[in-house]
């Protein structure tokens, strides 16, 4: 009995299509556990989509994809000078930030990423007159920017990757390509028609795989159903009961994810003071689950082991038999599934 990932198939490539329909060009991200669906299946989905290039993180996940993907590969993590290399064919394009890093490739494929309002990395604008020489010695592929999700001071994404444009434009250096992260549609659209002569490329990952929500769910089978008294002790630490009910043993822990939580940015009154009462629970080891039974997230009885959880039922409700499977709320970014279901 597994953690289950169940994919409702054609729905979810029909989202694949409409989100390709939206962005011509568009270049698929698999990076990091391959979006919860792994990377050989993600190397399969864009092959599928006729995608000519797939973006990954690192050097090393290039380096294991390169056998499950027949076309270039984009590594989007800059390359540093001194870095561990690591054996990769030409198809590898290397993402760049800085002028050191461009004549740290001689020879190879390059994108030069710019900096944008991100402040993560990239080239800045006193360094463009540096590439025009450092360039002659790589195969330029293009540049790149990559925008913030969120625009809490209104500022305009076109209006930010205009003014790259511009600026790449006054240091005469090649705009051919250009590819972007954290576009509309419109947006790139506007850019495409103020730039006819540029192909703009998105970079998309979160939005392709995980767009369509009700596509996929996680569901941990029932291992075990036992009851258990007000006051009795279980568990690793032996806690006592705090009622009568039932202990729940489900597939699920912390291998696969399941009681891991990436920080969040909160905003407003209401999302900081549910934090604050979740905070407030745990320290007398309340803690919310990710599985559902009887239409209610279930309370962990103690924090999840490695490979399930065991939750506790009041006794006022219905357990679950073994065999059943419960729901799982889970991050597809940070889960590993034992087992991946088409239907």
């Amino acid at each position: 009995m597994a953690l289950t990932l169940y994919v409702d198939t054609a729905r979810w490539r029909a989202h694949h299509k409409s989100v390709v329909d939206q962005f011509p060009a568009l270049i698929p991200v698999c990076k990091g556990n391959g979006y919860g669906f792994g990377h050989e299946r993600l190397a399969d989905e864009a092959t599928r989509l006729g995608s000519d290039m797939l973006a990954v993180g690192t050097t090393y996940e290039a380096a294991r994809i390169k056998d499950w993907f027949g076309g270039d590969l984009l590594v989007l993590t800059p390359y540093r000078v001194g870095e561990e290399p690591v054996p990769l064919p030409d198809r590898v394009i290397r993402s760049v930030s800085s002028v050191e890093g461009v004549r740290g490739l001689v020879g190879a494929r390059v994108v030069i990423e710019v900096m944008s309002s991100m402040r993560r990395h990239g080239v800045t604008e006193d360094d463009l007159g540096k590439l025009q020489h450092a360039i002659e010695d790589v195969r330029l592929e293009g540049f790149a920017i990559h925008l913030p999700l969120d625009r809490a001071d209104g500022s305009d994404a076109v209006e930010e990757v205009f003014t790259w444009m511009e600026r790449l434009r006054g240091a005469r250096l090649p705009l051919n390509t250009m590819f972007v992260s954290h576009l509309k549609p419109q947006e790139q659209a506007a850019l495409q028609q103020q730039f006819p002569q540029t192909r703009f490329r998105a970079r998309i990952g979160t939005r392709l795989w995980l767009g369509d929500h009700d596509a996929t769910v996680y569901r941990g089978a029932v291992l075990d159903v036992t009851r258990i008294a007000k006051n009795e002790r279980y568990g690793y630490r032996q806690q006592r009961a705090a009622g009568d009910g039932h202990l729940v043993v489900v597939a699920g822990g912390t291998s696969h994810g399941v009681g891991l939580e990436a920080p969040k940015a909160v905003h407003g009154v209401m999302p900081r003071a549910k934090g604050v009462a979740r905070a407030g629970l745990a320290t007398v080891n309340r803690n919310l689950s990710p599985f559902v039974w009887a239409g209610k997230q279930r309370w962990f009885a103690e924090p999840p082991h490695m490979q399930v959880s065991i939750l506790f039922l009041p006794g006022d409700v219905a357990p679950p038999a073994v065999g059943d499977e419960l729901v799982a709320h889970l991050r597809h970014t940070t889960t590993q599934f034992d087992r991946i279901v088409d239907r």
